[in-house]
């Protein structure tokens, strides 16, 4: 799926951060450099406290970074980025209803981000609304809900549409499925699988859970402490870990089995 110029480059990428009272530097993310390719879904693993989730919010540029480089199809980001630059990359957060207005209808809140940063109006709104949430496999029946009235999955998918309404081409996933039942998983990591494929997007997939990245990405990404200290293709890191961490993150996975793979397609296991 990769090319050989990568849709995402962050090469070298550090973010600290200053506690005043103490007078310390925290390197939350060390010369950290990974790549996605365009259509290509990567993971980037690692415990609570790694820096995948910094690195990710770097990407969407609601981070600032003190050194390296993050490019985005051959452009390189500076400190500010333009509306355009914003459009390519949207972020899809772990708590969808800490992320949802919770005093907003889903039409309004999808027709809020389709009058911000499109041209559409009128009719054409309600048709692009009823179009997203058919992309996500929910009925148009939800747009007049609120997030209090859905449930935890259905939430995380009006968010994907949400992040999908202004049509970026990377989407950044920060843990997805973290906040879900088992059973609700599956749904969600089909859905973005069937993105990638039926509208070409490509996914930074951040998670801790291994067992889910196994089943999603092209590619893993291993970060530990701040740094990348793996990355291969998936098949190969999970048959033949190199570093010691990776070794340690794999050798927690849990046995798979019963109810964590409800809500998969026939045939289909988490544990592939």
């Amino acid at each position: 799926m990769t090319t050989d110029l990568p849709q995402l480059r962050c090469s070298d990428v550090v973010v600290t951060f200053r506690q005043k009272q103490a007078r310390t530097v925290i390197h939350a993310v060390k010369s950290a450099s990974l790549d996605v390719g365009a259509g290509e879904i990567v993971g980037l693993v690692g415990e609570s406290g790694s820096g995948k989730s910094t690195l990710a919010r770097a990407v969407v540029g609601l981070q600032r970074i003190d050194s390296g480089t993050i490019t985005f199809e051959g452009k390189a980001f500076g400190a500010r980025r333009s509306r355009a630059d914003r459009r390519g990359i949207q972020m899809v957060f772990q708590d969808p209803y800490g992320s949802l207005d919770p005093r907003m209808t889903i039409r309004g809140t999808l027709a809020e981000m389709l009058r911000r940063h499109t041209a559409l109006r009128g009719e054409a709104i309600e048709t692009r609304c009823r179009e997203l949430m058919d992309m996500v496999r929910l009925p148009s029946s939800l747009l007049g809900s609120r997030p209090a009235g859905m449930s935890g999955g259905q939430r995380q998918r009006v968010a994907i549409a949400r992040a999908l309404s202004i049509e970026p081409r990377l989407l950044v996933a920060d843990e997805p499925v973290a906040a879900l039942d088992v059973s609700v998983q599956a749904g969600i990591v089909n859905l973005l699988s069937d993105l990638r494929d039926e509208v070409g997007l490509s996914i930074l997939f951040i998670s801790h859970d291994l067992s889910i990245v196994r089943t999603l990405c092209d590619r893993v990404n291993v970060i530990y402490r701040g740094e990348i200290v793996e990355e291969r293709p998936c098949a190969e890191l999970f048959a033949d870990p190199r570093d010691d961490y990776t070794r340690t993150l794999l050798s927690a996975i849990p046995r798979l089995g019963g109810p964590r793979t409800e809500g998969l397609r026939d045939g289909q296991s988490l544990s592939r």
